[in-house]
């Protein structure tokens, strides 16, 4: 059964209605270059007591900050995006945090060569020039023939969604944008829809 992160989460109605409908992780985004962006004062409250796996996803932050900010915010794992992103999943990794690598997907099919041991790849549509959440897809072919476990993203919705999986071989799916009413304001029946159409 396909792994589902339902991520940008702002709200706490949502992070309850992200369990509701079955998803397996949602993310928090602590970037302020993201529209989804929360205070991490916040993200404790967000998700606290919910059985699913939380990710804390950061740009170009600092390694020890970012495994400070995991752990005081009771996260389960790491979504390290830009500068340090391979310091940070090594960080992570070796106290015991998941980790997603993210992995930009131009025109050939992805390396994961420089994903470190441990950490589970992402990939997502580069040349887009920010990091994820842009809503818009990359050629799901291109991942087929990589080996291992990895979770793809960018531009995914209801419809779009098993086709991806069934071209990319992934094994599990990240959606911000296509579950979503306005950014970071999830649509629940979207998120239903979403979760149903990947398995």
């Amino acid at each position: 059964m396909t792994w589902v992160k339902l991520c940008g989460m702002t709200r706490r109605r949502d992070v309850e209605a992200a369990v509701g409908v079955g998803a397996d992780a949602v993310g928090f985004v602590v970037a302020p270059v993201s529209p989804r962006c929360v205070p991490l004062d916040l993200v404790a409250g967000l998700g606290a007591g919910i059985t699913i796996d939380r990710f804390l996803l950061t740009v170009d932050a600092d390694p020890d900050w970012v495994l400070a900010a995991a752990m005081s915010s009771g996260m389960s794992g790491v979504q390290p995006h830009g500068a340090n992103a391979a310091a940070t999943a090594r960080l992570a990794l070796s106290v015991g945090l998941k980790v997603l690598f993210p992995i930009p997907v131009m025109m050939t099919t992805p390396s994961i060569d420089d994903v470190p041991e441990g950490a589970r790849p992402l990939f997502d549509t580069g040349g887009t020039g920010t990091h994820g959440g842009t809503g818009r897809p990359f050629s799901w072919g291109l991942a087929s023939g990589v080996d291992g476990e990895f979770v793809i993203a960018g531009g995914l919705t209801a419809e779009s969604v098993a086709g991806a999986i069934a071209k990319s071989g992934a094994w599990g799916v990240d959606v911000a944008s296509g579950v979503e009413a306005a950014p970071g304001i999830k649509d629940h029946d979207l998120m239903r829809r979403f979760v149903e159409a990947t398995r």
